[in-house]
């Protein structure tokens, strides 16, 4: 769930606050708008991107080098273009030790991973939205009326189409999605890896959870290596003047900069409103999406099973009660050119779909990057928004979190009964009836809440 990671960066920067308020007190407070733009940087860029990673934890580092180097040489006064000359040494300085290389890997990974992550999950549910709603054609109702409702007409109420008959007019009705299983199942593939990911190092919860630590690390490296920054700062930039002597008192915190972090025990640390961890969230996710592996090929069998068609020989096989001898079709367009029992053009590819085969293609190149621990440009993949760059691809009624399939059914249409037959018998528009024996397969790809 997108809310879990969003909520993840809300108790990551109350935990900080609340410890660093503690830690270090005042001086905390006086500079704690660093630290929040920090936050407000994280979440701007998991809920609309614009943000690039690495220039921001670059800009925060230097932010704070600015702010401790002061605090450290509060005896000194320093001009605005002295500390441009202090920003620009941070890397060279190393004044925080390792950690913010380390940081910048773990958090450039675990987030372009995370929102790449929720994005699939984004375009998946997209992708079946728009899939659902596309029109069956006019050859393929008539197909469909042939096959539910032919055997009323004869008299056999009871009389099921034969599984193979079935088939048949599901192959040819579904036709066009089942050309996107290629491209469907190669995205399930990639987001399942970059699960594997989630799960492991790019695990956005075990770098954002003890964050705090870290940069309270970062500050202790600096504090202790205070002297040796300072040096190196001082022939680099210059030697500052020194401060006046009330300005030196008025600078200086009580104590001087010398507190030291006491971290949270696990348990005082806040738990997400979501009610679970990301080792639990994401074997759930993974659980559906190899569910949902080969869906559009397998479709025309979900369809036709059950009590929707007969169970022996003695079956509606289009014309009579009797076998049905018809070789059954394969899956796709392409090979609809011979079936027997729904006229399909084969020339003319259903453009919706197709432009959801170029969304699950794209879709598919991201993961793959953001699998291998590189940035993602995001796009929006909106019908209306095609180009655009954008957050999480989808804008407002655009987004959905779940695989939705909502057909419509209206009031049952008249069967024209023989005499001393039940009438009124249950139907519905046959444009969608399609979809709607489809929404039982659909059904397996909601993730239980």
């Amino acid at each position: 769930s997108p809310e879990f990671f969003k909520e993840l960066l809300d108790n990551a920067e109350r935990s900080l606050h609340d410890m660093f308020t503690r830690t270090y007190g005042v001086m905390y407070v006086q500079n704690a708008e660093l630290f929040k733009q920090f936050f407000q940087d994280l979440k701007r860029y998991y809920v609309s991107g614009g943000v690039d990673l690495e220039q921001m934890l670059s800009e925060f580092w230097a932010g704070l080098l600015e702010r401790m180097f002061k605090l450290v040489n509060v005896q000194y006064h320093f001009t605005e273009e002295y500390m441009e000359c202090v920003s620009k040494h941070t890397e060279q300085l190393k004044p925080f030790g390792d950690v913010p290389r380390k940081l910048k890997l773990q958090v450039t990974r675990a987030f372009v991973a995370a929102r790449t992550f929720a994005q699939g999950l984004d375009v998946i549910g997209d992708v079946v939205g728009k899939v659902s709603v596309v029109n069956a054609s006019p050859d393929c109702v008539r197909a469909a009326m042939k096959m539910m409702y032919c055997p009323y007409c004869s008299g056999q109420v009871a009389l099921k189409p034969c599984p193979n008959y079935c088939l048949n007019v599901m192959k040819g009705c579904l036709a066009n999605q089942a050309d996107l299983d290629t491209e469907w199942n190669n995205v399930m593939d990639a987001m399942l890896n970059l699960a594997e990911r989630l799960e492991g190092p790019f695990n956005i919860e075990a770098v954002m959870d003890p964050i705090d630590v870290k940069i309270s690390d970062a500050i202790m490296n600096m504090q202790e290596n205070s002297m040796q920054v300072s040096q190196k700062v001082f022939q680099g930039c210059g030697q500052p003047r020194p401060a006046v002597p009330d300005r030196v008192s008025r600078s200086a915190p009580d104590g001087g900069f010398n507190a030291r972090f006491r971290p949270y025990n696990p348990e005082e640390r806040p738990t997400t409103a979501a009610g679970t961890s990301l080792d639990r969230l994401v074997p759930d996710v993974k659980k559906h999406l190899k569910l949902a592996k080969k869906f559009w090929s397998t479709l025309p069998e979900s369809v036709c099973t059950g009590e929707r068609i007969s169970a022996g020989d003695e079956c509606w096989n289009g014309t009579a009660k009797s076998r049905y001898d018809s070789v059954v079709m394969g899956n796709g367009l392409a090979n609809q050119v011979a079936n027997p029992d729904v006229e399909v053009d084969i020339t003319k590819p259903d453009l919706v779909i197709r432009r959801q085969i170029m969304v699950l293609r794209l879709m598919t190149n991201r993961l793959k990057s953001a699998h291998n621990g590189h940035d993602v440009t995001f796009f929006d993949m909106s019908e209306d928004g095609s180009g655009e760059e954008s957050g999480s691809g989808c804008e407002g009624q655009h987004c959905t979190s779940d695989f939705v399939f909502t057909p419509t059914i209206t009031k049952n249409p008249p069967v024209i009964a023989r005499s001393g037959e039940v009438s009124g018998a249950v139907g519905l528009p046959l444009t969608s009836f399609v979809l709607l024996l489809g929404a039982a397969a659909l059904a397996m790809l909601v993730p239980r809440r």
